[in-house]
């Protein structure tokens, strides 16, 4: 199998050039995409239900649009599982539903069997238990099914040898281990980023889900993976209100009149996470304590913006914070990075020198929890 190739991009900012957040337009295969639209990638679950809507609301603040990664034979459960707020979304065209049978290309595909195989010769699931394990389905779409089926089978095939999948018992899904299931969908968000921008999307992870984040960094933090070592998570800080009584478009014009303190927000968190995940860890203990409470302030600022604006109690909050990894890409001989960054979407290159780092990561919503570096 071939290892998938990366290129750096993106413009500079104070420090960091962060390649696929913040330029004009992109090389995708041969034909330049335009990146025009900022949307958060909700994650793992293809949808969400009504008791989350009042924890991704917020997140209209922060980007353009919500995206979900949904199978076809899935359409419209979103919204039959959260008419008060998937149902709206969709009608003023704030849910991107992105479909697995189009939107895994061929490189995604590639890159998500480059990933999972090298876990796999490296004995990252040789220690799982089988006995009495329930197998959780995943669809087959999303393991690139449509997009190279001999590919998608290969993988399978490889699971199944190692009594880590199961044979389909439906026809568009394969049951899996469940830490397989999951490796696959963290996988899956961060290669979804390259994806996007060969769309003409900026694509941000995003889970509302506590466990999942601490999914991500075990999964970071396998052996085999060049960011174990190097993870970061900023605290979740209270940087909007509650907007559950809020409509829509309340919201969306607040948000034309504020975007860039909210968006300068969530892209600070992802540089700090990118500064400190390759320093040493003493380091980097010191400068996450100046880049939280720099955080803090900001937090505050913003949160005191949204109360002025709709007289809300503020004992009701919204929470982002950031989990993940940065690391100094190795080069072509490290699959895992190069699966990551392939068309560019996760290098930033210190403006200094000539280090490139790779990032993986995911925000997180919540309501008055923190959470600190591992």
């Amino acid at each position: 199998m071939s290892v998938p190739d990366f290129t750096s991009g993106g413009v500079s900012d104070s420090k960091f050039r962060v390649g696929g957040d913040e330029t004009d337009g992109v090389t995708g295969g041969d034909e330049e995409v335009e990146v025009r639209v900022e949307t958060a990638y909700y994650y793992p679950a293809p949808y969400w239900n009504e008791a989350e809507s009042n924890g991704l609301k917020p997140l209209l603040l922060f980007f353009d649009d919500v995206s979900i990664l949904l199978p076809r034979y899935m359409t419209h459960r979103p919204e039959l599982a959260d008419p008060i707020l998937a149902g709206p979304m969709s009608e003023q065209g704030l849910l991107r539903v992105l479909e697995p049978e189009t939107f895994v290309d061929q490189q995604m595909t590639e890159d998500l069997a480059t990933v999972i195989v090298n876990l796999i010769t490296d004995g990252a699931f040789d220690d799982l238990n089988t006995d009495g394990t329930y197998y959780q389905e995943l669809s087959a779409s999303r393991m690139g099914w449509d997009a190279d089926i001999g590919l998608a089978q290969m993988l399978v095939n490889e699971l199944q040898e190692r009594d880590l999948a199961r044979p389909s018992e439906d026809g568009v899904s394969i049951p899996l281990h469940p830490a397989v299931r999951t490796t696959i969908l963290v996988i899956l968000a961060q290669l979804a980023r390259s994806a996007g921008r060969r769309q003409g999307l900026s694509l941000h992870p995003v889970t509302s889900q506590w466990s999942r984040t601490a999914d991500l960094m075990q999964t970071l933090s396998r052996s085999p993976m060049p960011s174990a070592g190097h993870l970061v998570s900023l605290d979740i800080e209270p940087v909007a209100i509650n907007l559950e009584s809020v409509p829509l478009d309340e919201i969306l014009d607040f948000r034309d009149q504020h975007r860039e303190q909210y968006q300068s927000y969530m892209r600070d968190c992802r540089r700090f996470l990118i500064e400190l995940g390759p320093l040493p860890p003493a380091e980097r203990t010191i400068l996450l304590q100046d880049r939280r409470e720099e955080l803090q302030d900001r937090a505050f600022s913003l949160r005191r913006t949204a109360q002025r604006a709709w007289n809300l109690n503020q004992m009701a909050t919204f929470g982002l914070g950031i989990a993940g990894a940065a690391w100094e890409l190795v080069g072509k001989h490290d699959p895992v990075s190069a699966a990551i960054v392939a068309a560019g979407a996760g290098v930033a290159t210190i403006a200094a020198g000539s280090t490139d780092i790779v990032d993986a990561y995911s925000y997180i919503v919540d309501v008055g929890r923190t959470f600190s570096m591992r």
